[in-house]
């Protein structure tokens, strides 16, 4: 009989055969062994449930649950129906981690009482990796509303001098950095938000709601994930012709958040704040449309992205005395509706991204 696990992974599995075994390997072999690894295929056309079948025979913590392709939202809702473990962690099936990151996690979480223990990660572009610093301590703790008034309030958005740095913005958002208490998430039904409705950024929503109820949370200055940018098929890097519309209804949903819960001033601000950073990202995101789509439509529709109601909005209340040079040119341009400045200098930005990273 199989001992009752102490931790449930939870992979969501669409299309990603030549990654997946890499996965598993990296997970079956954790030096703690009391993991259940519960693999949702959402529907893969490509064999991907195949190889996890071998792994499965081989070693009987590995649960396939077959289900209709609806996007990885659904697919880590429904593995949050199967867990058993006393704590939840995601691995996104394209990804690996490092042979010792669950009994690290597991041990401070159970010794020291956390909710939530969150790891730093490394990002693999195939031909080299870049870690991804957050702290310059060993470990750094968070106790009651400073959860919620630091991190939280940090996945909303940032505040004062964290605008600066734009690489952070969806960096503390992740789920798969992240070991969860069993009972926070499921004592208060957190599940996962459809992508067809926000687009992208589920992993921000479910970790708002689950930090609104956390009262312990360390970070853990550890790279133990590794993130694989390489796969080209990936949700995050793919273009997204309907993004504009998406984001506005991810907006939405933080703003009825903040509302809801009564966070205060300092959250709408760091939500405006969010907004008119990610006027980068649907910018990239137009640039980076097929050949299909004429340079006059990309400048269209990033002359649609400046007249977004919700956009102007929060960029006429936008404080750029942070921002380094470049990125005051940049989001001058954005408060000005300056397309053509805005269109060029996402060009730039593209292909300086390409070259350094």
């Amino acid at each position: 009989m199989k001992k009752k696990p102490k931790i449930s992974i939870i992979i969501p599995l669409y299309n990603v055969k030549q990654y997946v075994g890499r996965c598993l390997d990296s997970l079956i072999n954790q030096t703690m062994s009391e993991i259940e690894f519960i693999v949702v295929n959402d529907g893969s056309t490509d064999g991907s449930e195949k190889v996890v079948m071998d792994y499965a025979k081989n070693d009987e913590r590995i649960v396939l649950i077959n289900k209709e392709n609806a996007g990885v939202s659904s697919a880590r809702n429904k593995g949050l129906n199967y867990v058993k473990g006393e704590f939840i962690g995601f691995v996104d099936p394209d990804d690996w981690v490092n042979f010792d990151m669950y009994e690290t996690m597991y041990e401070i979480a159970t010794k020291e009482k956390m909710d939530v223990v969150m790891c730093t990660y490394v990002r693999e572009f195939g031909t080299h990796s870049k870690e991804k610093t957050f702290l310059t301590e060993e470990k750094k703790y968070y106790y009651n509303e400073d959860v919620q008034s630091q991190i939280m309030r940090r996945i909303i958005g940032p505040l004062n001098a964290e605008i600066r740095e734009l690489e952070l913005l969806d960096a503390y958002g992740t789920v798969w950095s992240k070991l969860y208490r069993t009972s926070l998430i499921k004592e208060n039904n957190i599940t996962f938000t459809d992508l067809t409705i926000i687009g992208t950024n589920e992993d921000s929503l479910f970790n708002m709601e689950v930090l609104y109820y956390t009262k312990t949370f360390v970070l853990l200055n550890k790279p133990l994930y590794h993130y694989w940018r390489q796969n080209e098929q990936s949700v995050t890097s793919t273009y997204k012709p309907d993004l504009l519309k998406k984001w506005g209804n991810l907006y939405e949903h933080i703003d009825w958040f903040i509302q809801e819960k009564q966070l205060g001033d300092d959250y709408v601000k760091a939500l405006n704040n969010r907004i008119s950073l990610n006027t980068l990202g649907l910018g990239l995101n137009e640039i980076s449309a097929s050949g299909e789509t004429s340079v006059l439509q990309k400048y269209r529709n990033m002359k649609n992205i400046l007249q977004y109601k919700t956009i102007k909005h929060a960029v006429s209340m936008l404080d750029m005395k942070h921002f380094p040079f470049v990125w005051k040119v940049f989001y001058f341009f954005v408060k000005l509706k300056f397309t053509l400045g805005y269109y060029f200098m996402i060009q730039s930005i593209e292909h300086l991204r390409k070259i350094v990273r």
